[in-house]
């Protein structure tokens, strides 16, 4: 306990002296005066990862010692009816699954030619070709695994198909040796959508073509929350024990763009239709933010594995790990490595081989997602940015920096 202590004791420092880092709510502020793209931007901006350490040291001190010191309560009532029939993994069955899979190490992956999560999954312009040599390039370089993102709408236009195009994908993986993390909600970036042909990238700007999930029609629970439910319990019953799947991450970054809190209900429902398949790969959500101790703790207690992101210095996501080792608990970070933050593959990948921490960085090859520009520096000209964000490499399939190339294929073989 004395490390989480000092850990929040340094995390409190931090933050007063940087008061103002503090990730704002959507406000009118922001839909007067920016564009959603702009907003969402400067929500990126702002999601600075100090915030991230004090809310995981002091949202971990916060659990480690209620979960301690509470009185027990009815499993019902302090589940609010999740783990009704299938429960949590222990510890031991959660240790046991990492002793059983390799360090695990790879990168969020949307091939090149897609813009965004649907682009990638409909039938007109699902690119087997694209997948087949984008992640023939990760394998080169060591990777085992990559974190992919679905979408409920190209799945309810298509589902078998959809269903279909997804073990297309595992099996052009798993030909690699690179096993699969899927996720299924996003509260990041465009909250409005539709099936069909997707917008073509606005040039020099990060993620211009993302989109939540659901997005805009959150506004609308009575009707989406059975298709959400029906999306994940299909998809989840067809996958339950497909070894290719090493984890499913149900929710990335539930709370973000302004939705806060209100994303709790939601983040509690999926938890609970993925109990009810009960499958076999584990579960997570991974905590991102100080802000959200609700969600925090939620997330925390419910995970099988524990994820997190990280986008800062070596010395920082250190402090971050030291919290959540206290959860004795696998962990992966599912996202990291902006080389304009100082997370770098050459300072925080060791870090986490070191300690047996999967390391799944932003982003394998430019493409239409141009994640190459930075979250706050938008190049209007579409111009080579000095410093790549994200990415290793173009789409040619030459790096984008051989000496970080050389470095992964060292810590890979090792």
């Amino acid at each position: 306990m004395d490390i989480l202590y000092r850990c929040a004791a340094n995390a409190l420092n931090v933050y007063a002296a940087h008061p103002q880092s503090i990730i704002p709510d959507r406000c009118s502020q922001y839909e007067n005066k920016l564009s959603i793209h702009n907003y969402n931007r400067e929500i990126m901006h702002q999601r600075i990862s100090k915030n991230l350490l004090i809310g995981l040291t002091i949202g971990c001190l916060f659990f480690s010692c209620v979960s301690k010191n509470r009185k027990p309560q009815d499993p019902k009532e302090t589940q609010k009816g999740l783990v009704a029939k299938n429960e949590r993994w222990s510890e031991e069955k959660a240790n046991a699954w990492a002793k059983n899979n390799p360090w695990l190490r790879g990168a969020n992956f949307n091939p090149s030619t897609s813009i965004n999560q649907l682009e990638m999954w409909q039938a007109e312009s699902f690119d087997p070709e694209t997948i087949d040599r984008e992640l023939g390039w990760a394998e080169d370089i060591g990777f085992n695994c990559m974190r992919v993102y679905l979408h409920h709408v190209a799945w309810q236009v298509d589902k078998e198909g959809f269903k279909n195009r997804m073990k297309e994908y595992l099996s052009i993986a798993d030909g690699h040796g690179i096993s699969t993390i899927f996720v299924f909600l996003d509260d990041c970036w465009n909250p409005t959508y539709k099936a069909g042909k997707q917008p073509e990238p606005k040039p020099g700007i990060h993620n211009s073509g993302w989109i939540e999930d659901p997005g805009y029609l959150r506004s609308t629970p009575d009707s989406i929350l059975p298709v959400l439910e029906t999306y994940v319990k299909d998809v989840l019953s067809s996958f339950k024990d497909d070894k290719r799947i090493v984890l499913w991450d149900l929710y990335n970054e539930p709370g973000n763009s302004g939705y806060r809190e209100k994303s709790l209900p939601l983040v509690k429902s999926i938890f609970l239709w993925a109990r009810e398949i009960n499958p076999s790969q584990p579960l997570t959500i991974g905590v991102f933010r100080i802000d959200l101790p609700n969600l925090n703790q939620f997330q925390l207690e419910n995970s099988d594995i524990i994820t997190y992101h990280n986008y800062e210095n070596e010395i920082d996501h250190q402090i971050a790990i030291d919290s959540l080792k206290k959860l004795n608990r696998p962990m992966l970070c599912t996202e990291y490595m902006a080389r304009k933050r100082n997370s770098l593959f050459s300072n925080i990948m060791p870090i986490l081989k070191e300690q047996n921490i999967g390391a799944i960085n932003w982003g394998l090859v430019d493409g239409k997602s141009n994640t190459k520009y930075a979250w706050d520096e938008p190049t209007p000209d579409g111009s080579e940015p000095k410093l790549w964000f994200h990415e290793i490499f173009r789409n040619d399939g030459t790096p984008y920096k051989q000496d970080e190339v050389d470095l992964i294929k060292k810590l890979t073989k090792e």
